[in-house]
């Protein structure tokens, strides 16, 4: 999953889907790269399980997964070590 965010292309496509779902069209507009640009990027990101598309007619929606991005935020916090952090806090306000 990192190596799919860590381009800056992508990312700019997340930012905007995290703000709603939106067409490829839209994305060319707002996001200023290419149609097939556009696509293969939204092709990394669905093989990341990070974002979903379908088809109305002759445009592709796409949406991020929330339950993928749950994933990786509880996957950060325990690389960053904030997940035990937040424990061993909780169980010392308690004592």
């Amino acid at each position: 999953m990192h190596k799919t965010l860590a381009d800056v292309n992508r990312l700019r496509i997340v930012r905007r889907l995290a703000q709603g779902e939106a067409t490829v069209t839209e994305l060319i507009d707002q996001v200023g790269l290419s149609q097939p640009l556009v696509s293969w990027h939204l092709g990394k990101l669905r093989l990341a399980g990070l974002v979903e598309t379908r088809r109305i007619g002759r445009e592709t929606i796409s949406r991020l997964l929330p339950e993928a991005w749950d994933r990786f935020a509880t996957y950060e916090r325990r690389v960053l070590g904030l997940e035990g952090a937040d424990a061993a806090q909780r169980r010392s306000a308690v004592s």
